[in-house]
């Protein structure tokens, strides 16, 4: 799902949006540097694996998966970060690691981390290492219907 295919379903349910364009950048605290967003008003998408079922997991660029909470909100026995191979093929028309957090529209369960909620915006890859799209966090929430959890915590520079 190219960044297209994204704005066409922000457009089709009437969702104001701005692009960003930046210079190619991979991990999520290069992308705020590159796009001039704070590390915590930018929205990392991660894959896990909760019981064997592949979930994405939204949060801060600027924090990290804290698994032992995870574990304890979510009642699994098992939980660990996928790798790469586990769901590449999931997400054909993005660049790894460029998911955006949209779950509904890859059959995909999704978790945010409650600190994003507390922001007005969310920031996201769109498919490719040098674009962003921003929204209005309600809008996201409405459109994604997201369970909110606690479980991340900021990493230290």
């Amino acid at each position: 799902m190219p960044a297209q295919k994204i704005k066409e379903f922000l457009d089709q349910n009437k969702i104001k949006y701005v692009t960003i364009k930046h210079s190619l950048a991979f991990t999520a605290q290069e992308i705020a540097a590159s796009a001039h967003i704070k590390g915590k008003e930018l929205a990392k998408t991660v894959l896990v694996k909760i019981d064997g079922k592949m979930v994405m997991a939204v949060l801060p660029a600027s924090y990290k998966v804290d698994f032992d909470l995870l574990k304890k909100y979510v009642g699994c026995t098992s939980c660990r970060l996928a790798n790469e191979t586990e769901f590449k093929d999931k997400f054909p028309e993005c660049e790894v690691g460029a998911m955006p957090p949209f779950g509904n529209l890859f059959n995909m369960e999704v978790i945010v981390a409650e600190s994003i909620t507390k922001n007005e915006f969310i920031s996201f890859n769109a498919c490719s290492h040098t674009e962003l799209i921003q929204m209005n966090y309600k809008d996201f929430e409405r459109l994604v219907k997201p369970r909110v959890l606690k479980f991340s915590y900021p990493t230290k520079l």
